[in-house]
């Protein structure tokens, strides 16, 4: 059985799983996915609340993730290109915003947190992802100027 087998016959979701194993949900979506790198706790605790065999999973898991390559660009799917396009849009205003905040320098994709919430108006409309999906807390790496080796 798979992760994503037992998940569905468990009807668990990834906050829910999140949850049990003391991990953010994006993370642990990331694991199933296999964008992500699954500590040996991680897999215990997985091994143990999706009744997958633990071997099975330190295989799919432990190893270093192939970040990235899943995706086709531009993305296909409508969710993930809406995101792909809110950078697009806002891409050179968020840089320029931020250059201008915290100087020159790049945005961390590795040292940073995510938390999706919903929202519901008062029409009785959900917000979420796009709006909610807070992508940007992370750590700002300013750029060295290159020096002379000695």
């Amino acid at each position: 059985m798979t992760m994503f087998e037992a998940k569905a016959a468990k009807k668990l979701s990834f906050e829910a799983i999140a949850k049990e194993i003391g991990r953010n949900e994006v993370a642990v979506a990331a694991m199933f996915y296999g964008q992500a790198r699954a500590s040996e706790e991680d897999i215990t605790k997985l091994s143990q609340m999706l009744g997958v065999d633990h071997a099975k999973l330190s295989q799919e898991l432990a190893g270093f993730p192939d970040r990235g390559r899943t995706i086709d660009m531009p993305p296909k799917e409508p969710l993930i290109y809406r995101l792909f396009e809110i950078v697009q849009n806002y891409g050179y205003a968020y840089k320029a915003v931020l250059n201008e905040k915290f100087g020159d320098g790049i945005m961390s994709a590795i040292s940073f947190s995510t938390k999706v919430e919903k929202e519901t108006d008062k029409d009785g409309n959900n917000w979420g992802t796009e709006t909610q999906l807070q992508i940007l807390r992370n750590r700002l790496l300013t750029y060295d100027r290159f020096k002379q080796p000695s």
